[in-house]
């Protein structure tokens, strides 16, 4: 006879695999049925021809997606990684500045992202004198970014063990140079998993962008000229182009998950290789 504990044991266990079963299946699902339609919608000139009716290519839009991305997180990394150090390693408990900052970055988590869009076309676009452009698309995304990275780092650098900090002044290190060169190495696999969110966002943002980027079909020739990216270009292909469209958005997607992929390994190769060199 098996008992009660045993019984329930044994079926909150079935029930985790059967879970982890389904998130499984869900996951390969998405991902074979859209890279199958994608690729099999492939063509040569999608990706390398000359955008027009007939040909909607969608080179330039891998182009201004990667420009973003870099320009985007070059805004927003330094700035919330420096946040969440002062709020972890400088700011005083109960202190009503880290209050204000925290409420600022839980507003500006739960704000949505056509909203942003707004602001940015309206701020960046029209008061700064912008209009739709790389560089207003760059700074309205960087600020959706920042409560998301800042988050993340925070978390990251409390998981550092106080040893280290401790081992650090004991060898006579200043405050500065043990964040530096003891805290932020350590917490770098954390921080690094912060910036391939923050891409995964830039890379499927389209509210925001549809505002302040604009939807040009052009590769960009400076930070002032409209564009769009790939997430923009699928949706514009699905609204405008019929069956031809949802081909040419099955193999926008397809070149999506794939850029994704690719970068969170390189990613994740970049922060295992951190975190050995820290070790070592």
């Amino acid at each position: 006879m098996f008992s009660t504990k045993t019984i329930v044991s044994g079926t909150l266990k079935a029930l985790v695999y059967v879970a982890i079963g389904i998130t499984i299946l869900a996951l390969l699902g998405i991902l074979g049925y859209i890279l199958i339609s994608g690729f099999m919608a492939f063509k040569p000139s999608l990706i390398f021809g000359k955008f027009s009716a007939h040909n909607p290519s969608m080179g330039f839009s891998i182009f201004t997606t990667c420009v973003m991305i870099f320009l985007t997180l070059l805004l927003a990394a330094p700035v919330s990684i420096f946040c969440a150090v002062y709020l972890t390693e400088y700011a005083k408990r109960k202190n009503k500045f880290v209050a204000w900052i925290r409420l600022a970055t839980e507003t500006l988590a739960g704000i949505p992202s056509i909203v942003f869009g707004l602001f940015g076309a309206i701020f960046f676009g029209t008061v700064m004198h912008m209009g739709y452009s790389i560089l207003t698309g760059c700074l309205t995304v960087a600020i959706m970014l920042l409560p998301v990275i800042i988050r993340q780092t925070e978390e990251a650098i409390k998981s550092v063990p106080d040893m280290y900090r401790e081992g650090s002044y004991g060898l006579g290190a200043s405050k500065l140079r043990t964040v530096f060169r003891i805290v932020l190495p350590s917490a770098m696999p954390g921080i690094l998993s912060a910036v391939i969110l923050s891409m995964g966002r830039i890379i499927g943002e389209t509210a925001a962008l549809i505002f302040t980027l604009g939807t040009v079909a052009q590769f960009p020739g400076s930070l002032l000229d409209s564009s769009r990216t790939l997430a923009v270009h699928m949706y514009i292909a699905t609204r405008d182009g019929g069956a031809a469209g949802r081909e040419v958005a099955f193999l926008t997607g397809a070149v999506l998950i794939v850029v994704i992929l690719l970068m969170n390994l390189g990613a994740s190769y970049l922060g295992g290789k951190v975190g050995k060199d820290f070790e070592n």
